[in-house]
């Protein structure tokens, strides 16, 4: 049996024990100490049109992530993150540019970003600064990730709990690296909140190490139908990216907008949409996507729900025309630990060269959050 499926195996079996044990969610070793993380099995099956030899096939992927939180004080703590997994699921053999589903997976969580390091995915230390009850500050430095910080949305954020396909968990031309060693600021300011992130990353696809600055501003308005972000983020990577000719080295930068708004208690929408520069190399130069979540107090399940996202991509200067995703999915919580999730996708990637893959993916996701 592979090395992955053992340490899935494992993983799994550790955690039935944690979950055994625990009285609710996080696991509170002492006052200082506590566990919490995630398990997903999901399995996806692919029915594709594509103008080349492509299999209609089925996968699944059961990544782990525990994570470990140290409080040092009221204002200072340590924190961890572990990932292990058993599978790549249908994102080694899909033909789409966009992965089905944009959780970490076996090969994600082996020589990150080249660092030659496996399953730690972030290890930082941070310093809360309070001013007052609406006014804090607080740095965190070590190994990061940058959508902790950036590009936040309350309904198309979570691969574990929301849509699985990667245009719609984050923007796929937002730029935001995960998993290595850098530094962030989040300052919150009651309505207001600026969050800044400096990221030095092992290597790109081009094999080079690069520089990454983000900074992000958003607005919380809280009005008599339900609470809402307004996000505008800004991305940018240093010149260590191949331009479209591979012969000389070009910078990265993208300007990004993330919504989202309640309305109500049953019904919440959101957006995002950006833009890229085109200096180099990428797949994509804008995005605009967008969609519903429907909660189940409509069918008197209050803590299910259900989300409908679409998403259309511009092609940049690669061999990506434009990319087409549509994902439906509907969540069950079974109890205080697992929720049951039925998805299903249906993407098209359109090439300058003429037709590219088109179908639908069938999903089943499992996720135990504890």
């Amino acid at each position: 049996m592979a090395k992955g499926k053992w340490i899935g195996i494992i993983w799994t079996s550790a955690l039935v024990v944690i979950l055994q044990a625990s009285n609710g969610l996080g696991i509170e070793i002492n006052d200082k100490i506590s566990i919490e993380g995630v398990l997903a099995g999901a399995y996806q099956y692919q029915n594709v049109d594509a103008p080349f030899d492509q299999d209609n096939a089925g996968r699944g992927a059961l990544p782990f992530e525990p994570e470990i939180r140290i409080r040092l004080t009221e204002k200072d703590e340590i924190f961890f993150k572990l990932g292990f997994a058993a599978g790549n699921g249908l994102n080694e053999i899909s033909p789409f540019n966009l992965a089905p589903w944009a959780a970490p997976l076996e090969d994600d969580v082996k020589d990150i970003n080249g660092r030659n390091r496996d399953y730690l995915l972030t290890a930082w230390y941070a310093h809360t600064f309070a001013f007052n009850e609406e006014h804090t500050l607080q740095l965190t430095g070590g190994i990061i990730d940058a959508t902790d910080y950036l590009d936040q949305n309350a309904f198309s954020n979570d691969e574990f709990s929301q849509f699985m396909n990667e245009a719609l968990v984050n923007a796929p031309n937002a730029f935001l690296p995960s998993f290595d060693i850098g530094g962030a600021a989040d300052w919150d300011m009651g309505n207001f909140e600026i969050a800044a992130v400096y990221m030095n990353v092992g290597e790109n696809r081009d094999g080079n190490n690069f520089n990454y600055y983000g900074i992000e501003v958003q607005y919380n308005l809280n009005m008599s139908l339900g609470k809402g972000g307004y996000r505008v983020i800004i991305s940018y990577g240093s010149e260590d990216f191949l331009d479209p000719t591979g012969q000389s080295l070009e910078s990265r930068a993208i300007v990004l907008f993330s919504f989202d708004q309640k309305f109500g208690e049953i019904i919440g929408a959101w957006v995002r949409f950006g833009f890229q520069d085109d200096k180099a190399a990428v797949n994509y130069e804008n995005i605009y996507s967008g969609g519903i979540d429907i909660s189940g107090t409509l069918w008197g399940r209050q803590k299910d729900n259900m989300g409908i996202g679409y998403g259309y991509l511009d092609g940049c200067n690669q061999d990506i025309e434009k990319t087409q995703v549509a994902e439906a999915y509907v969540r069950f919580v079974l109890d205080k630990y697992f929720a049951l999730t039925f998805d299903v996708q249906y993407m098209r990637d359109e090439l300058k060269s003429g037709e590219g893959p088109k179908g639908f993916i069938y999903g089943i996701r499992l996720a135990a959050h504890f």
